[in-house]
């Protein structure tokens, strides 16, 4: 029984929703029409009901909150109606929140990644919530949290309901809803996922895609190819492009500059007036990951690394990206006392300032992630590195069908950028791979091409462009991932060729 299925939510808890998202008692705003379960009505149409369109977003990591803001922009640019945001962020100081989002509550960390990493936590586990695509675990507190989140989405009466990567908690959140409108015997939203899960890196990843349209509506697809897949699969799939691409257009925009051959150039000279950075300084740029787990885990390494570095790379400095989460810079703060070079910490910067520190460094070493594909935006030179406890490695070793871990190197098909993966992430590893990088030209020039390369595979699919409305059309310079996903969104269940 689905009513046995789903857990209430406490009473207090309900009234502090209702209080948080109060609407207008206009009656036709807060009516709800019943009808036996179909999820064909356009978000469009049941916001012209209404009077306004509501989405309900969720993003529970830094990179999603980067991902939504552009989207909720988008929606109003498009939107033929006023825009009614709610939903959960990953951090109180979130850029959706600066959108107009009114958000339940802040989740941060929403899950642990590995098995060993979860020991420490198996006394609060009753139930088994393990994701495969990503190894990663939700805690009682998160499910308490999702609970909560259900119960909200369902009060706010969303017509487009968004979630943003973070597939461990997105998908569960999903599923209970559906399951909870079609309990009610409600007309319910539209689902929406944002980022599909990496199912081209996992043994059996494919076949586990056909589970997610019974919850999913349409998958916003960021990387090559995904969405052909999801579509041979029974998923309704869209490929936006990916959203760093529109890093590029948010620089050219602010330096009123065209020319960009989708490059994010920032302004090595500034960068340097700023810090102070000597003429003849080598600077590296560190982004050791937007977790505190992974960030705890890689610093001390990136650390060692360049204790190794610094008798050999004259007047060394090093620049440690600090991801916006409170917990990662808190623990960065403490973790640079007695830092072996002169370090800079960027913390929360703006898009300008991060490409200006890429364009101020020699080279790059990254915990694996979305900022390797920044750094080729960048055409700056890097080495990803990743760490684990053995027993996660042995997981990843063997649920895995990839041969790298870096995006650029597994949609290139070859060992572009140096990775130091597992038992071969050693500081003496990567003091020599950097090393390398530093002084061989060779090596720099063939990453720099590459990323040339590799950018153009992030572009929006023809498909995609040919099945934009008419009127809306324009060039991929004009067309952000962000404005596509928008437009999905908007012209969703219309009798038009689906994009």
């Amino acid at each position: 029984m689905l009513s046995n299925w789903i857990p209430a939510i406490s009473l207090g808890a309900k009234a502090l929703i209702r209080r948080k998202w109060n609407r207008n008692p206009n009656p036709k705003i807060m009516s709800v029409q019943r009808f036996s379960f179909s999820s064909s009505k356009a978000p469009i149409d049941m916001a012209a009901r209404d009077g306004e369109l509501r989405v309900f977003l969720v993003a529970g990591e830094v990179s999603g909150d980067s991902i939504a803001s552009r989207l909720m922009a988008s929606l109003r640019l498009f939107s033929p109606f006023p825009l009614r945001f709610a939903g959960v962020v990953c951090d109180e100081r979130a850029k959706m929140a600066s959108e107009g989002l009114k958000s339940l509550f802040s989740m941060e960390d929403i899950s642990v990644m590995g098995l060993w990493e979860l020991l420490p936590h198996l006394y609060r586990i009753r139930l088994k919530s393990l994701d495969e695509e990503q190894g990663t675990w939700l805690l009682p507190e998160k499910k308490l949290k999702l609970k909560e989140t259900v119960e909200a989405a369902v009060l706010f009466e969303p017509h487009v309901v968004l979630t943003v990567d973070s597939k461990g908690f997105s998908f569960r959140f999903l599923k209970q809803l559906r399951a909870r409108y079609i309990q009610k015997n409600l007309d319910f939203p539209s689902h929406f996922h944002y980022v599909a899960p990496s199912f081209w890196a996992w043994k059996g990843g494919e076949a586990r895609l056909r589970g997610l349209a019974e919850f999913v509506d349409h998958l916003l697809c960021i990387l090559p190819n995904e969405d052909k897949i999801c579509r041979l699969n029974g998923l309704h799939a869209t490929a936006v492009g990916h959203p760093v691409l529109e890093d590029v257009l948010e620089l050219n925009l602010r330096n009123k500059s065209t020319i960009h051959e989708w490059r994010a150039k920032g302004n090595a000279e500034d960068f340097r007036n700023k810090y102070a950075v000597p003429a003849g300084a080598t600077v590296i740029s560190l982004l050791p990951g937007s977790r505190v787990q992974e960030v705890s885990r890689m610093l001390p390494i990136f650390s060692d690394t360049v204790k190794l570095m610094k008798d050999t790379v004259p007047q060394l400095m090093t620049v440690i990206h600090v991801a916006p989460n409170e917990h990662v810079e808190n623990f960065i703060a403490g973790a640079i006392h007695g830092w072996p070079v002169p370090v800079i910490l960027i913390s929360g910067g703006t898009t300008q300032l991060r490409y200006d520190a890429f364009s101020a460094s020699r080279v790059a070493l990254c915990t694996s992630g979305t900022v390797a594909v920044e750094l080729q935006l960048a055409r700056l030179p890097c080495v990803v590195a990743y760490r684990a406890h053995i027993l996660t490695e042995w997981y990843v070793r063997y649920k895995a069908k990839i041969q790298y871990m870096s995006l650029p190197n597994i949609f290139l098909d070859k060992a572009i950028i140096p990775e130091a993966l597992f038992q071969s992430c050693k500081p003496a590893n990567l003091a020599l791979l950097l090393n390398g990088l530093i002084h061989d030209s060779g090596c720099r020039e063939e990453q720099i091409i590459a990323a040339q390369k590799f950018v153009k595979l992030l572009l929006p699919s023809e498909r995609t462009k040919h099945n934009l409305p008419q009127q809306t059309s324009r060039s991929y310079v004009d067309y952000t991932p962000s404005a596509i996903a928008a437009l999905t969104i908007l012209n969703h269940g219309k009798p038009v060729t689906s994009i």
